[in-house]
């Protein structure tokens, strides 16, 4: 059910910071138009830290409206409260989603025991595919190859949404877990790569300015034109830079709003992009053609 380019879904804002509805539906039924997979809302790129959780639901709920099933949307039920997770979990199945993407628990620091009864916690108490988001840089913790085969061993669990940034994760994690754990990158530079070790896909983030592009080097790749995925892959490149000059989702989000879908207004802690990330954003995205 999950693959290809599924973007990481920014939510967008007016320029008072107040989640712009209308905004949102534009931008998702673009997305799906312009060829992406499927949709994440709320997770990170979603800014779910600084959503209350009225807000949080009401996201979903826009994105499943709109996409009317055109493609997968898994919503973002992470916490580092485990309660608080299976609450947005089930407000997801209530919601109709087809998955729910759950993150290692920030802040808190887990043991790979206490990783392990969270997300088993969550998948008994709701009947929807589960991804496991790791991300140590953002959550600290690290789930290890070991404490993923004991969950995906759960009915629930499905697969993984790894943005660790190590290659070598996907081959150990396909051996423990086997080759029907749908692995999932997080991460826009190794995405093909990914694909190479196992994956079936990324949650893009780059996919929120240049949804076309990411689904048709993904379909080149499925399709086996190799030469040609490669080739989306380097004009990529500076545009996968930029995203990431400085914290996400604030490059991409002045990226959004060249496109006129958005403010580039992120709550804060989340200042304004610097001057520079700004002009780094808006050349990569003229230099593949993406503004006019």
């Amino acid at each position: 059910m999950f693959h290809g380019s599924l973007v990481a879904l920014i939510t967008p804002m007016r320029a008072d910071g107040a989640v712009d509805e209308e905004a949102l539906a534009r931008f998702v039924d673009w997305q799906i138009r312009e060829g992406s997979n499927g949709l994440v809302p709320v997770g990170t790129t979603g800014e779910s830290p600084t959503l209350s959780h009225a807000e949080h639901k009401r996201v979903v709920e826009i994105v499943l409206e709109v996409a009317q099933r055109r493609v997968p949307v898994i919503a973002g039920a992470g916490s580092n409260s485990t309660e608080e997770a299976i609450d947005l979990a089930r407000h997801a199945q209530k919601a109709g989603a087809d998955g729910a993407l759950v993150v290692t628990p920030y802040y808190n620091k887990p043991t790979q025991e206490g990783l392990f009864l969270h997300f088993k916690a969550i998948a008994d108490a709701v009947d929807i595919p589960i991804l496991i988001y790791n991300i140590p840089p953002r959550s600290v913790v690290d789930m290890s190859v070991a404490t993923m085969a004991r969950l995906a061993q759960h009915p629930n669990i499905v697969g993984v949404k790894d943005a660790t940034a190590n290659l070598a994760r996907p081959l150990h994690t396909r051996a423990a877990c086997g080759a029907e754990f749908c692995q999932l990158s997080g991460e826009d530079h190794t995405a093909l790569a990914f694909l190479a070790a196992g994956g079936v896909g990324c949650i893009s983030v780059t996919g929120n300015v240049a949804p076309r592009l990411c689904g048709t080097m993904h379909r080149a790749w499925t399709e086996g034109r190799i030469a040609e995925a490669m080739a989306i892959q380097d004009r990529l490149l500076p545009l996968h830079d930029a995203m990431f000059v400085e914290t996400s989702p604030g490059p991409v989000k002045w990226g959004a709003s060249l496109l006129g879908f958005t403010s580039p207004r992120c709550r804060l802690p989340l200042a304004p992009v610097a001057e520079a990330t700004a002009a780094a954003v808006r050349a990569a995205m003229s230099g593949l053609g993406l503004l006019h």
